[in-house]
């Protein structure tokens, strides 16, 4: 009688994905750049076109393009063709929105929403859409799964994951980032099934992964591996990693696992090496592991290489590392010792050797960090934005500065056309970091 949702009541809330449509603002765009998921197009955080960006910022007030204020959470965009979408989740209406952006302008052009309700918990927005030409696939913080048309936002399909999985949704809601492979989005539900492929023009489910040992969805997203020219899934749950078929006629077959690193939060994805090498690490005491996995005659096995706390090598709480050029660069967690949030370099058959620090002078957060145009853009919890050289011998730092006024500034961040998209816990702004003065 008081009009509170179901779900408070005990009862499940209906929520009818993808049921509202608004409509603001058309316009057409000729840029082609593109952000397509979480941690890029090819998984590793890097932007691979040749557009040139500054070194330093200019003098004076730095000029934002535009800005958007977000509900509260830590969400990041994808970008496509000039276009900008981000899962947002709007609290006056207590809806899950799919937001369309205008990259130049920053115009909203359209909303797909539903209503759902979601308590704050340290925010509640937390994923990055996938996006081609033809879909996008969103996932928001109690599980519900979105595809629908990136042109115009028509709804296409939607799933329910705690509905039809029995999917547990973790403490600080869905941290995990969908995944496009050949038109078909991958998602890891837990509860009665692993893992997941659903067919994006129809929404049918076209395999599913068993799950006997009941282990339940991470904050970790899904990360592709190609193991002796076989291709498969590797997705950290709470319970053990996992690699799942992602070709063949065994699709969706579970083809190894490991229960030698469990911890009860997982937000880094695996970081996965071209030998069969895979690292993995996770905040609160867990440390990290180093594992390889082996192919013989089609049948796999995993051997541990490195297990060790935080205070002894690599290891991060929320973001995953970036792997560049034989070397692999993150940020070390609080509980590291004295090396506590300072930007490390080690390589990667030995991530116990760190072979380089930032110093304590130049200390982050739980922010995110990307490579673009051989630089380091580092982002501070504070949205201060930091510019450093890549190098393997040393950090070196060409300039920073405050860009966001807010705090939490932890979504990852996306990168096109020479625009970069940073966001705080209720801003997301749009930067021009195109160095017009090179070629």
């Amino acid at each position: 009688m008081d009009n509170r949702p179901d779900s408070i009541s005990g009862i499940r809330e209906k929520v009818k994905i993808g049921a509202i449509f608004e409509s603001f603002f058309n316009e057409s765009s000729d840029l082609s750049g593109k952000w397509t998921r979480f941690r890029g197009a090819d998984f590793d955080n890097i932007v691979k076109d040749k557009t040139k960006l500054i070194d330093k910022f200019p003098d004076g007030e730095l000029i934002i393009l535009w800005q958007a204020d977000l509900g509260e959470g830590h969400a990041a965009p994808a970008i496509y063709n000039g276009k900008v979408y981000i899962l947002d989740y709007l609290e006056e209406e207590q809806a899950d929105a799919l937001r369309c952006f205008s990259l130049i302008s920053g115009e909203e052009l359209w909303q797909r929403k539903y209503k759902v309700h979601v308590k704050r918990n340290h925010g509640m927005s937390r994923t990055v859409p996938a996006i081609n030409e033809n879909f996008i696939v969103t996932i928001g913080p109690k599980g519900h799964v979105m595809c629908s048309n990136p042109q115009n936002g028509d709804f296409i399909w939607g799933i329910d994951l705690v509905k039809t999985y029995q999917t547990e949704i973790p403490f600080w809601y869905t941290g995990q980032c969908p995944l496009i492979d050949n038109n078909i989005a991958v998602i890891a539900p837990g509860g009665k099934s692993l893992l997941i492929g659903v067919d994006c023009a129809s929404g049918e489910i076209v395999w599913q992964t068993p799950n006997p040992d009941k282990w339940q969805m991470s904050h970790s997203s899904i990360m592709p591996m190609t193991l002796n020219g076989k291709r498969m899934y590797v997705y950290a749950a709470i319970g053990g990693i996992v690699g799942v078929s992602a070709s063949g006629p065994d699709i969706g077959k579970i083809l190894w696992k490991t229960t030698d690193f469990n911890p009860s939060v997982v937000a880094p994805s695996p970081l996965i090496f071209d030998d069969g090498k895979i690292f993995m690490t996770a905040g609160y005491g867990a440390g990290s592991i180093l594992f390889k996995v082996a192919e013989t005659n089609g049948e796999y096995s995993v051997s541990m290489l490195q297990k060790f706390k935080p205070k002894e090598g690599l290891a991060s709480e929320q973001q995953t590392p970036i792997f560049h050029k034989g070397y692999v660069f993150g940020i070390l967690p609080k509980d590291a010792g004295t090396l506590r949030n300072q930007f490390v370099c080690c390589k990667p058959n030995d991530f116990m050797n760190i072979l380089w620090t930032s110093g304590k002078s130049e200390r982050f957060g739980l922010g995110p960090y990307i490579i673009a145009d051989g630089k380091f853009f580092i982002l501070n919890d504070d949205g201060t934005l930091t510019i450093a050289k890549v190098s393997t011998k040393e950090f070196i730092t060409l300039d920073k500065k405050r860009i966001l006024q807010g705090h939490d500034a932890w979504g990852p961040i996306a990168i096109a056309d020479g625009k970069m998209l940073i966001r705080d816990s209720k801003q997301m702004v749009c930067i021009d970091i195109q160095d017009y003065g090179k070629k």
